[in-house]
């Protein structure tokens, strides 16, 4: 599929399918993650891979939620203290997430590319889902990707027109 193609037809999808998710088109959505461009290559992120019932459980955030009926959940996280070494404050604060989430953007339009639908999910307690996951102290949870195939088919959202997310004011 064409890239414009694939990121103007791709949806958030909250109703999954109850089929799992072939192995090798995880795998490919994996490598599609890792590949992601990092901060000075540092590649200052993580990810688990949640696809056991007990799993996906875990990271439910309130009883009517949608994530554990996705047949996968990624969770991407920041490593902080790996960008810090380099970049200091700014590195730990910021690069390491952009880097997680540049990661997981990757991970999603491979998906969509594969026929799976994602949902980007960031409204999550991030104190309860490290304790809940067990994550290193270290690691900061900050995106949440559900995979599965769709069993819905949402609408195009709107989106503005580029002349009006073009800030034309540049340096006087």
């Amino acid at each position: 599929m064409d890239l414009l193609e694939l990121v103007q037809t791709r949806r958030s999808i909250r109703r999954f399918k109850p089929d799992p998710v072939p192995q090798e088109h995880l795998d490919r959505v994996l490598e599609a993650a890792r590949w992601a461009p990092t901060a000075g290559n540092l590649q200052a992120w993580r990810m688990m891979v949640l696809s056991s019932e007990d799993e996906r459980e875990r990271v439910r955030r309130r009883p009517d939620d949608f994530l554990p009926t996705a047949p996968v959940v990624l969770v991407f996280l920041a490593d902080g203290p790996a960008s810090e070494k380099r970049y200091g404050r700014r590195g730990a604060t910021l690069y390491a997430l952009q880097d997680a989430t540049i990661a997981c953007t990757q991970a999603m339009l491979a998906a969509w590319e594969l026929g799976l639908g994602s949902c980007w999910i960031g409204a999550f307690d991030e104190s309860r889902m490290a304790r809940s996951l067990g994550t290193p102290r270290h690691l900061r949870p900050v995106v949440m990707l559900p995979l599965g195939w769709p069993a819905e088919e949402p609408a195009m959202p709107p989106r503005r027109e580029l002349a009006k997310v073009i800030l034309d004011d540049g340096p006087s």
